[in-house]
Formats: C-alpha cells, structure tokens, sequence
C-alpha cells in the first residue's frame, strides 16, 4: 500500500493505492492445516486394510451433505459423467441434449459411449442451458438431457424435470462446478437420475484431481459400481462386462473430507467475494455479472463472472490483455463447444456472445477485498468508465 495526494480545491486529498507486485490469479484452492493432517494421516496410514477409510468417509459424508443415499468417488467429473451415461444405457444412436456454453468434458463424455452431443442454447442471464431450446432439440433418438449449473449458478431443474418426465428422458446433472449451489433448498446434484461433481484444482472443493458421482436410485448405483470396477462380480476376478477405472485415490479422498468439512466456509467466502465485485462493479452500465434469477437460487459463485454488454472501443481479449498487464489473471467464457471442428455448428446466439464477450475474473479463497477494489477500479480504467 501506499498513499497518493492530491490537491482539490485547496483542501489535500490522500487514497491508499494497492501496489501489486505478483500475479493475481484466477482462482485457486484453500489449505488449511487440516488438510495436511488427513493427508499425512493418509500417507502414513493408509494401507492394508486401511487402503480405503478415507475414500468410505468422504463418499458417506458427501452423499449426506448433498441429501441422497449415494456417492462414488471419482477420478474426474468427466469419468462420473461417462459412469452416469453408461449405467443408464445410453450409446451408439442415442442423443443427449447439453448446453452449447460448457467444457468440452459435458459433450465429451458422450461421445465416449457412442452416442451424440445436440447443443442447446443456453439463458442470457443465468448462463444456464434455456428450457425452451431443449424442447426444440427433441428427436425421437433423445435418450438424456444433462444440465450445467455454469460458474455454480442452478439450472432451472424444476422446468427441465418436466420436460424430461413429458418426453421420458433421463437427466445426468453436470454438477462439476457447483458444490454447495442450492436451488429450492436442494443442493444441485439430487435434482436428476444421476448428479455429478468435479474436484478439480480449482474447483470451490479440490482434491487437485477427482470428482463424485451421486443418485439415489439403488439400481443404478449397483451398475456405476459394476462398471467402475472393470466390470467385476464381487470381489474376485470374473468379469461380466467391459468396465473402467475411474478411481479416486485414498490421498484425494483424505483432502476431500478434510475440505468437505469446511464447505460452508468455502461456499460463504465465494459469496462473499461476489458480493465485492457486486458492491464495486455493478454501478458501470454496459458490464453484467451473474445474476440470480428468483429468491429460490442460491449460486456459490464459484467464479465471479462479467460479460461486456457495450462497446467500450476494446474488445474483451484486449480487456484481458491490458488486466494480465497490470497483473491481474482472467478466464475467457467457454466457446461453444458446438463450434469445435469435430462439431456441427449449432449456431446458438446466446453461446456464442457471451462466449466472445465473458470474463471470470479472480475468485480465489485467498482474495482479498482490497485486491477486488483494485481489480473492479483497474477494470474500470480500462473500460474508461
């Protein structure tokens, strides 16, 4: 910090200027010396009989704090999501219908069982897959409808249910960036046939790598279970189908727990952060952030986002640009998927806008508020506002 004078109308004014002399960056996890000590527990511990205490714990906790009967642990969201699939029966011939604006992961995982990603279109505001761009993407080969609660903001699960109960489709819930996101007083995840989360890196709730699969339906976790262990009958070596491994390691699951045990910390410092960027940014005209839609949304901001709704005579690459200069780290908005070149273009103009024109900006644990002051006035200087 330092203090900047100046003179106006005869009377000196003083402001405290944040110097930034290292990178601020887009996100990041929280370790607290809880984690060290289930992971050290972990590594010194479990073995032998041991080998899986912590994986047990973590899937039983996770499975209560999301409020169904079961949870897998995971190597990734994107194996979960490939376990979901395949455990409902889905492939070759079959469509599922995703939100053009998402990771590659949602349409990928698909693509493994053989059957085809159909792209919707997704809201203007939420970011959300758009209810009505589903219906028209129903063809007689549809089998699943698998929802993105994008940057942690819910999708509306309940219009999406309809549909799917009217035209007899399952839903895989991408659940990856939202631990914690409520809707109606549900967590996200428990609204489908099959919820599924990420713990990546930098994610609200990290592992560094893995994620969890989640349902409530007793025969269908009997199949993920089946699959996720090659295929396997029992404990011995007979296999009856080709299975996977999308294992989560005991390490992983011993942070898990050790974060799950904080989650409501996590998710109100997210919140919190929000509110900042909210308190600083939401006074420029031509600069939208997430937005919540009715008072039964309750996001966890997992990452603060604007999109560039004006023209500021800078495009949002060059926003991006001047920011990384004054060392402030950012993300561009998912491209649409459909736009890839193994894709058909969908022409979805809401994807496509707010993917040439969003920004997440920093929304790590370790923020602080003045580091947001100075993000949200450094924004503004760019934009000349």
């Amino acid at each position: 910090l330092r203090w900047s004078g100046h003179k106006r109308r005869g009377v000196y004014l003083y402001e405290i200027i944040l110097i930034i002399n290292k990178m601020i960056l887009t996100a990041g996890p929280s370790i607290t010396q809880k984690e060290i000590e289930y992971v050290t527990d972990a590594i010194t511990n479990g073995h032998g009989e041991h080998w899986a205490d912590y994986i047990k714990k973590f899937e039983k906790s996770f499975a209560e704090y999301i409020g169904v009967k079961y949870a897998l642990s995971t190597s990734s969201c994107t194996g979960a999501l490939h376990l979901a699939l395949v455990a409902l029966g889905v492939g070759k011939g079959d469509e599922v219908i995703i939100p053009d604006c998402s990771w590659i992961a949602t349409a990928s995982s698909i693509c493994y069982t053989g059957a085809t990603p159909v792209f919707a279109d997704v809201l203007p505001d939420t970011w959300c897959i758009n209810p009505n761009s589903i219906e028209k993407n129903i063809t007689e080969r549809t089998k699943a409808i698998m929802p993105v609660h994008l940057y942690g903001h819910p999708a509306e699960m309940g219009v999406i249910k309809g549909i799917a109960i009217r035209y007899n489709l399952k839903i895989v819930e991408d659940a990856a960036p939202s631990v914690g996101t409520e809707l109606c007083w549900k967590k996200t995840g428990s609204f489908g046939d099959i919820g599924c989360f990420s713990f990546q890196g930098a994610k609200l709730l990290s592992t560094g790598e893995g994620g969890m699969l989640v349902t409530n339906n007793t025969e269908l976790f009997e199949k993920v279970k089946h699959y996720s262990e090659h295929g396997r009958l029992g404990t011995g070596f007979d296999i009856s189908h080709i299975g996977f491994k999308y294992k989560m390691s005991n390490l992983q699951a011993a942070m898990g727990l050790a974060q799950l045990e904080r989650v409501d910390e996590l998710v109100m410092k997210k919140r919190l952060l929000y509110q900042c960027y909210k308190e600083n940014l939401e006074c420029v005209n031509g600069i939208s952030l997430n937005k919540v839609s009715t008072q039964f949304e309750r996001p966890n901001y997992w990452m603060t986002s604007i999109i560039l709704e004006e023209d500021f005579n800078i495009l949002r690459d060059g926003v991006m640009l001047k920011l990384k200069e004054r060392n402030i780290d950012t993300r561009p908005f998912f491209p649409p998927i459909s736009s890839f070149p193994m894709f058909k273009d969908a022409n979805n103009s809401v994807s496509t806008y707010i993917g040439q024109n969003g920004i997440n900006l920093p929304s790590g644990h370790n923020l602080t508020y003045e580091e947001v002051v100075y993000i949200c006035n450094t924004i503004k200087e760019i934009l000349g506002v």
